[in-house]
């Protein structure tokens, strides 16, 4: 999702998602070829098994939380949040809570009627049922709101509760993905907002826009690029303590490996919106352990004013630094929007900008493809090009009221753009990566070579660092290093071993591949 609210190291009321081709989910891995009959038919009796549950939800819920899936590489980390730990640190930080609009206030909490303290709301049961409604998507239908406003209302009643704790967050959804068995996480914030926009407002805006990132790069963004990065070390850090990294008790969210997106706010003015973006490509291109922030994206509600009226701006924005920065790599929020929700003109173009001019070698949502001009031509487009599509299933239904076969998803697989699950906002929709699984499975009727296939991709299409280990996803071809070797099977050998252990990336498809293998042989 997109997202809002004014704490910038959050999101500005912000939101894994699926894929491949059909024929591609059903080919056997190269490296299995000639493996032994046991190891193709575990993959058969894993079908057989799914085919009994998926029309037993509890069953299938079983079965999907322990599949292994990859990476979620569409997720906000202040959305990622569930209210009720939200709630916890507002009073342990002592804050107050509005009776009435149900915000989280600074105390004191007795200078204004209608303010309680966070610790008093906790403890009615009322009012504390009532506030987990309005920061999150729970009963939203009896909320008087449609499903949009609710969603993005939220982040302006819970940002204060949020506030100076990304490493309490990142814990949270790193044991989250754990237990539901996701190894990969690309989480969204925007660390060093504040000193990013105090760069903005000394250097102002210029249309020439060499000439503006000099004037940006000489007032401060250097030193807001290094406030982010510590920013971000500090959160890591707390994250360690609280899963008790490193110790006997280790927490099993300590083996999940996280990366940052440099999330921008596309609806604030457009010298912030600039200054974020240089903020992100410098803090990317730098690289390093100290910030281990792999790209960036564009947040807030894609239907709002400026985002609708300055797309294109923000597009030739985009273009211009990775003109500048072109190893940099751009996923975007586009096409999260359905008809009557903006005029039909907004709908005609957002994807296709976003890869031609945005750079986008992976698009967030998507939802309104086929509202695209010549949308069959730029899904085939998508497809020779590689350009992976984030599904936000629950999301999109929650948002925009778009699901089942209203739901673009089965486009995408007949053309044979990529795809993969994505959780968005897990925390405000109340949902999580178990969750996204099986509503693939009911609502768009996936299956579970299809699963599989999305698995991968989520790892094949992340930003992490290194090289692949697929040559090919598509037909699950390894690279050459790899070709003779099998996962769960044999060790690598010593060519292999190397490459994988100067490769992060293929490092987590190894493990996934180990994984999948471990989870089939149950069956």
């Amino acid at each position: 999702m997109n997202h809002k609210n004014t704490n910038t190291s959050t999101k500005w009321m912000p939101k894994l998602c699926i894929g491949l081709a059909l024929a591609a989910s059903t080919t056997v891995p190269a490296f299995a070829q000639g493996t032994t009959k046991s190891a193709t038919t575990a993959q058969q009796r894993t079908e057989a098994h799914f085919r009994t549950v998926r029309a037993q939800p509890p069953e299938l819920w079983a079965f999907l939380k322990d599949m292994p899936k990859g990476g979620d590489l569409h997720s906000h980390l202040s959305g990622a949040i569930y209210a009720e730990s939200m709630i916890g640190w507002a009073v342990e930080d002592g804050l107050c809570v509005d009776t009435k609009t149900l915000a989280v206030v600074k105390p004191p909490c007795d200078a204004t009627p209608g303010l309680v303290t966070a610790k008093d709301a906790q403890a009615d049961g009322v009012l504390y049922r009532r506030t987990i409604d309005a920061w999150s998507m729970r009963n939203a239908q009896t909320s008087g709101l449609s499903g949009h406003d609710q969603f993005f209302d939220t982040f302006g009643k819970f940002g204060g509760a949020n506030r100076n704790r990304n490493g309490d967050m990142l814990a949270e959804v790193a044991a989250r993905a754990s237990a539901g068995n996701v190894s990969y996480l690309e989480l969204m914030l925007t660390p060093g907002g504040s000193e990013v926009g105090k760069v903005a407002a000394k250097a102002g805006w210029n249309d020439d826009f060499a000439k503006m990132r000099a004037a940006m790069l000489e007032n401060g963004m250097p030193e807001a690029v290094k406030a982010a990065a510590e920013e971000l070390a500090r959160a890591n850090a707390r994250k360690a303590e609280l899963l008790r990294c490193g110790t006997p008790q280790a927490s099993p969210g300590c083996a999940v490996t996280v990366r940052y997106l440099y999330q921008v706010l596309r609806g604030l003015p457009k010298e912030i919106v600039f200054a974020q973006m240089l903020a992100g490509f410098e803090l990317t291109n730098r690289g390093g352990a100290d910030s281990q922030v792999v790209g960036l994206n564009l947040v807030m509600p894609e239907d709002a004013l400026v985002p609708m009226r300055d797309f294109s701006l923000h597009m030739r924005l985009l273009d211009y630094l990775h003109s500048v920065y072109p190893k940099v790599q751009v996923t975007l929020h586009a096409g999260e929007l359905a008809p009557g929700l903006v005029p039909p003109e907004g709908l005609r173009f957002h994807i296709r900008e976003s890869i031609e001019r945005g750079h986008a070698t992976r698009i967030g949502h998507g939802v309104d493809v086929l509202q695209e001009d010549d949308a069959v031509g730029l899904l085939k487009r998508m497809a020779r090009d590689k350009i992976m599509v984030e599904i936000c299933l629950t999301s999109n239904t929650g948002i925009l009221g778009v699901s089942g076969t209203q739901h673009p998803l089965s486009a995408y697989l007949k053309y044979g753009v990529p795809t993969a699950l994505a959780t968005d906002d897990e925390g405000v929709s109340r949902s999580e990566m178990t969750h996204e699984y099986v509503r693939a499975v009911q609502e768009q009727n996936i299956s579970y070579r299809q699963l599989k296939t999305m698995a991968r991709n989520s790892l094949q299409y992340a930003f992490v660092e290194g090289g692949a280990l697929w040559k090919d996803v598509e037909r699950v071809q390894p690279v050459a290093d790899c070709v003779s070797n099998r996962p769960a099977v044999t060790k690598a050998n010593a060519r292999c071993e190397k490459y994988l252990e100067q490769s992060p990336k293929a490092r987590l498809q190894w493990q996934l591949e180990d994984a999948l293998a471990k989870f089939e042989r149950k069956f």
